[in-house]
């Protein structure tokens, strides 16, 4: 009788402490429902999760102090009006840009600390941050 509760006792906590160790799948989404493990970031802009590294338009990080460059993606709404850069300042993980006039220039607005402003650069875009180029 006592190995049968000994036994069933060994039986218990081991599935007790097996359920805390194993890790779930999927089990890091965000408010949203992406998966970051999986390369999902929320996007504004379009309502849904994306893979920013999937994006069209993509520009490398400029004068990166570490040994390596980030990457970052850029999304335009339909009529060109507004711009998304996928670029982590305080809690947001992207920041949306509006167009300016006729030009084809997006600035952030006031509601965040820092000016942000996506332009063309040759073939491509730019972004500036405090009027420093820190993606083209």
């Amino acid at each position: 009788m006592k190995k049968t509760i000994l036994f069933s006792a060994v039986f218990l906590c081991s599935l007790i402490f097996a359920q805390k160790k194993a890790p779930v799948v999927g089990g890091d989404r965000d408010v949203h429902g992406c998966i970051g493990s999986a390369g999902y970031t929320y996007s504004q802009l379009r309502n849904d999760c994306i893979k920013t590294f999937s994006q069209k338009i993509k520009l490398k990080e400029v004068n990166s102090d570490q040994s390596y460059a980030s990457m970052t993606a850029v999304i335009f709404t339909k009529n060109m009006k507004k711009a998304e850069i996928f670029i982590p300042d305080g809690m947001a993980k992207s920041i949306i840009l509006d167009k300016e006039g006729k030009e084809n220039i997006w600035k952030s607005g006031t509601h965040i600390k820092d000016s942000y402003v996506l332009i063309p650069y040759k073939k491509g875009y730019q972004i500036k941050k405090n009027d420093v180029v820190i993606y083209q």
